[in-house]
C-alpha cells in the first residue's frame, strides 16, 4: 500500500532496531520453519521501520516491537510473505487485496503506524532505487493521459455515487468547522476557491479538468460566470452534461470532451482543482504557457492539487492499481507552471487536514456501500479500493502528503486584493 512509499527507503537502516523486534519474538518452536517465518517477518518489521505492529504468518510464527501493538499485520504462509518482500511497494497491496494479507485492527491507524514509524535517509537505498528501476510510471502523453483517466474514472459512474455524497466531488473538501457533513464542505470549497478568484457576474472562466461537472455548475449558478470546462473521461463528461441540462444551466456551463492542452479562447480566470496530479512534471511548462495565453491583462487563476513537502515518485501499487500516470508535486515542482510565463504567485494555502477529514467521509461512505460494491464488482475490488482510501487517510494525516490550492495572475495585474477579507467576510 502507499504506506510502504517511504517505509521501505530505510529498509538497509533498520539492522541494528531489528533486534528489538526478535527479542520479542512469541513463537519459539525450534524448528527451521519457524526461524525462517521469523526471520522474514523480522524483515518486514525493519523495513517498515519498527511500528508497534504485531506481524504474523497464520498459524505459525509472530513478532512484535517492544512497544505494544496498536493491530496485527498476517500473512497466509511463508511462501506468500517471501513474494511480497521480493517487491514490497507493489506486492503488500495486491496481497491485502487478494486477501493473502489480513489486518486486525484499526485499518487507518495501523498505516498511520507505519508512516510514523518509517524513516527516509537522505539517499534512497539500493532496495528503492531497484524499485525505480523495475516500476516505470506511466507517461502523460495526449494517448498516454486518455488511457490513465479511462482505468481510474470511466470504471462506472454509479460506482463513484455511492461515496462521494450528493456533490460528486472526488477533490478535497473545505471544512468551516470540524463538524460540517461532506456535502457541506464541499459546497464551502467551492465558494471559497471562487471567492479565491474574484469571480464577478458576466465573467467567463476556463475549468481544466472538471470531475463530473460540480465546480463549474456551482460558478454558473452562485456567481454568474460562464464556464467552459474540459475534461477527457467520457463518462464524467457525459455525466455533468446531463446533469448541466437537468438544472438549466446548459446555456452557461459548456463541458468540452478534450484534453487541457486544446483548450482555446480568452477568459477572465483560470481554474483547475484536482487535475494538476495528472499532467506530469515534464507537462508543467505547457499547462502554464495555455493558463497565461487564456488570461488578459487582468487574469486570475487558481490550480489546487495534491503534493509534496519535497519530490518523490506516487507509490508504486497507487501508480499501477489505481492511479496510473498520477504524481503528487512538491511546491518547487509546481513553479515550473508559472515561471516561465511569468505569473506572479499571490497566494498558497495548505488545506492538508481537511483533505484527511474529507477521505474519511468518503471512507465511512464507501465501507456503508460495500455489499453494493461488491454486487458491482467482486471481493477484490473492495478490498484494493478500501486499501487505497484508508491508505490516503493516513498519509494526509500524517503529513506524507499535502493539499496545495495556489492563486496566481498574470504579473501586470494591480486588481489584486490588499487582504484576504474577500475570503472570509461572506
Amino acid at each position: 500500500m502507499n504506506a510502504v512509499e517511504k517505509s521501505l527507503a530505510g529498509a538497509t537502516k533498520h539492522t541494528d532496531r531489528a533486534g528489538a523486534v526478535e527479542s520479542a519474538a512469541r513463537d519459539d518452536a525450534p524448528d527451521e520453519a519457524a526461524k525462517t517465518g521469523r526471520w522474514l517477518l523480522r524483515r518486514v518489521a525493519a523495513i517498515l521501520g519498527d511500528p508497534p505492529i504485531e506481524f504474523a504468518i497464520r498459524g505459525g510464527a509472530r513478532v512484535r516491537s517492544v512497544a505494544a501493538p496498536i493491530g496485527r499485520v498476517v500473512f497466509a504462509s511463508r511462501a506468500h510473505l517471501a513474494s511480497i518482500l521480493a517487491d514490497p511497494w507493489v506486492r503488500f497491496g495486491d496481497g491485502y487485496s487478494d486477501g493473502t494479507v489480513s489486518v486486525e485492527g484499526d485499518l487507518v491507524e495501523v498505516l498511520e503506524a507505519v508512516y510514523r514509524a518509517s524513516t527516509m535517509g537522505d539517499k534512497p537505498s539500493w532496495l528503492r532505487r531497484a524499485a525505480g528501476l523495475a516500476h516505470r510510471p506511466h507517461g502523460n502523453s495526449l494517448r498516454g493521459s486518455r488511457d490513465n483517466i479511462h482505468h481510474h474514472y470511466d470504471i462506472g459512474n454509479e460506482f463513484y455515487a455511492l461515496w462521494l455524497g450528493s456533490t460528486m466531488a472526488y477533490t478535497c473538501a473545505y471544512y468551516p468547522t470540524p463538524t460540517a457533513s461532506l456535502d457541506e464542505a464541499q459546497t464551502a470549497k467551492m465558494h471559497h476557491v471562487c471567492r479565491k478568484v474574484r469571480l464577478k457576474p458576466g465573467e467567463s472562466v476556463v475549468e481544466a479538468g472538471c470531475g463530473w461537472g460540480s465546480l463549474a455548475l456551482h460558478m454558473a449558478r452562485h456567481y454568474g460566470v460562464r464556464v467552459r470546462a474540459f475534461n477527457i473521461s467520457h463518462e464524467q463528461v457525459a455525466f455533468a452534461r446531463e446533469r448541466a441540462a437537468r438544472e438549466g444551466l446548459a446555456g452557461q456551463v459548456e463541458y468540452v470532451e478534450d484534453d487541457y492542452r486544446n483548450i482555446s479562447g480568452h477568459y477572465d480566470a483560470f481554474v483547475s482543482v484536482g487535475m494538476l496530479e495528472h499532467v506530469g512534471v515534464k507537462n508543467y511548462p505547457t499547462l502554464g504557457r495555455i493558463a497565461r495565453r487564456c488570461l488578459g491583462s487582468n487574469g486570475r487563476g487558481l490550480i489546487h492539487s495534491i503534493g509534496r513537502n519535497q519530490p518523490a515518485r506516487m507509490q508504486p501499487w497507487i501508480e499501477k492499481r489505481i492511479f496510473p500516470g498520477a504524481y503528487p508535486p512538491a511546491l518547487s515542482e509546481m513553479s515550473q507552471i508559472f515561471e516561465p510565463w511569468d505569473l506572479s504567485v499571490l497566494d498558497v494555502e495548505n488545506l492538508r487536514l481537511h483533505y484527511a477529514q474529507t477521505l474519511r467521509h468518503w471512507l465511512a461512505l464507501y465501507e456503508t456501500a460495500g455489499d453494493k460494491v461488491r454486487a458491482m464488482f467482486d471481493e477484490k475490488f473492495v478490498r484494493m479500493w478500501r486499501l487505497y482510501l484508508a491508505g490516503s487517510v493516513a498519509a494526509f494525516s500524517t503529513g506524507t502528503l499535502q493539499l496545495f490550492q495556489v492563486v496566481f495572475a498574470t504579473a501586470d495585474n494591480n486588481d489584486i486584493p490588499w487582504t484576504r477579507a474577500h475570503l472570509y467576510g461572506s
